[in-house]
């Protein structure tokens, strides 16, 4: 049993204790005050029966009928408390309008026993209503700040009363149905809080604040460029938030997912019942690099492409990509592939564009191989060592891998070069050595070389 249900059946055992006593000693001493107070008193355990009931449903998780959890059964039980504060405020105000205009004037009879009951009924209310509101809070449980409300309203009833019992007592008849005027004007009071409250919550007003806290917070988020809109809706303890944010197109879908997990994390350290939906949209930003552009539109159309090189020609742009497609695709659909990749580029781009594609075949997924004799390894170790001290600015050859495939040799090898150089300069040496090894054996099918500073 968690706090909700423990605190709302402790609350029904006290309501049920205060109806029995206050009707018990309103029979016994003909009070009508302590009468109407038990007939309170009895709305107040059909109340706590809603409430305890509420608590254990809004608690079920989430369902095929109900997506969004069981939360609003607290709304709408709160709901039915406030129509019965209302009803209570018309019962208080009847009954005192009775009793004013001297209709009841002598119904109350103000015993010793009266008093003991009605203080006793303040002191439980006092503490009831406290526990239920640190437990609401605690909990964001509206069916128990309903409670909370009503068992304060039930106190200031019940001190009205006292007043009540104790102005007859010094002989002022009219005292007790003046003070149940005053309390029913606060009992009313509380009941249009309460009412206005909850139907905030059962028509998904958003909380005061929040949109413009989760809209700062996700501003803060490195990526995201704009947030396009913010939702919330509170369904019991729990806070529904729809987040829409803007991100650059050009970023890959693993850091699009990385920028989704930050904003989710950040937002629950500020609103921990937040449960958060995010939505993103790709946006064109204005210091996207042609190539950039050019990766994008190639990402959109479910392409591979690299060595991009963009050139300005006499104010006109040429592009040029090496394609890569399947190895045993005919010519003819690569072909096709790689038009529909140059419209979209002169799509981006503009019409005036100059476009060329590389059509490079891709090895098989998964190439099956095995490892060169020992001979034949020392044989291309011995060759790529040749070749690097031919090439002043490349050091040691080492870690050489040689593997045979049905498709020909693979060479895998590391070099050690000055680390001040540019990676393109380093490039091009490693590629230079790359070319001669294959040129040297015909077998080899690939070179891949890995240079590391020295």
């Amino acid at each position: 049993m968690n706090d909700k249900e423990r605190v709302a059946l402790g609350s029904i055992a006290a309501s049920a204790g205060l109806t029995a006593a206050k009707a018990i000693v309103g029979l016994l001493t003909g009070s009508l005050a302590i009468l109407s107070e038990a007939g309170h008193s009895l709305i107040d355990l059909s109340a706590t029966a809603l409430t305890y009931f509420a608590v254990r449903l809004s608690g079920k998780p989430a369902d095929k009928e109900h997506q969004y959890g069981h939360g609003k059964v607290e709304s709408v039980t709160a709901l039915a408390e406030t129509a019965l504060l209302f009803i209570l405020t018309a019962i208080v105000v009847w009954e005192a309008v009775q009793r004013l205009i001297g209709a009841q004037a002598q119904a109350v009879e103000a015993t010793s026993a009266a008093f003991a009951v009605i203080a006793g009924s303040i002191a439980v209310d006092f503490f009831r209503a406290r526990t239920l509101r640190r437990v609401a809070a605690a909990t964001s449980s509206e069916a128990l700040a309903a409670d909370a409300l009503h068992f304060g309203s039930d106190m200031w009833s019940s001190v009205a009363v006292l007043i009540g019992l104790g102005g007859v007592r010094l002989g002022y008849a009219w005292a007790d149905a003046a003070a149940a005027i005053v309390v029913a004007v606060f009992i009313c009071i509380a009941g249009w809080r309460l009412g206005r409250r909850t139907i905030d919550t059962l028509t998904d007003t958003a909380p005061a604040g929040v949109s413009d806290r989760i809209a700062a917070i996700a501003r803060q988020v490195p990526g995201v460029v704009a947030v396009d809109g913010v939702r919330a809706r509170p369904a019991g303890a729990v806070l529904f938030v729809d987040l829409g944010v803007s991100v650059s197109r050009a970023l890959p879908l693993d850091r699009v997912s990385a920028i989704k997990e930050r904003l989710s994390h950040d937002i629950r350290a500020d609103m921990p019942t937040a449960e958060i939906t995010i939505t993103t949209e790709p946006r064109a930003l204005d210091d996207e690099t042609v190539r950039e552009r050019v990766m994008v539109i190639a990402h959109e159309l479910g392409l591979a492409i690299h060595h991009v090189a963009v050139q300005a020609i006499a104010g006109r742009l040429s592009v040029s990509a090496d394609l890569e497609v399947d190895g045993a695709m005919s010519l003819a659909t690569a072909h096709d592939i790689a038009s529909r990749l140059e419209t979209g580029i002169r799509a981006e781009l503009g019409p005036d564009v100059e476009v060329e594609t590389h059509i490079e075949p891709l090895p098989a997924d998964v190439l099956a191989g095995r490892d060169a004799v020992p001979a034949r390894i020392a044989e291309v170790r011995q060759a790529l060592v040749a070749l690097a001290a031919e090439i002043a600015a490349l050091g040691e050859v080492h870690d050489v891998r040689v593997r045979e495939t049905a498709h020909g040799e693979i060479v895998n090898f590391h070099c050690h070069v000055a680390p001040d150089l540019s990676v393109g300069a380093v490039h091009d040496m490693v590629d230079a050595m790359e070319r001669r090894l294959r040129r040297r054996f015909p077998t080899i099918r690939r070179v891949i070389g890995h240079a590391e500073p020295r």
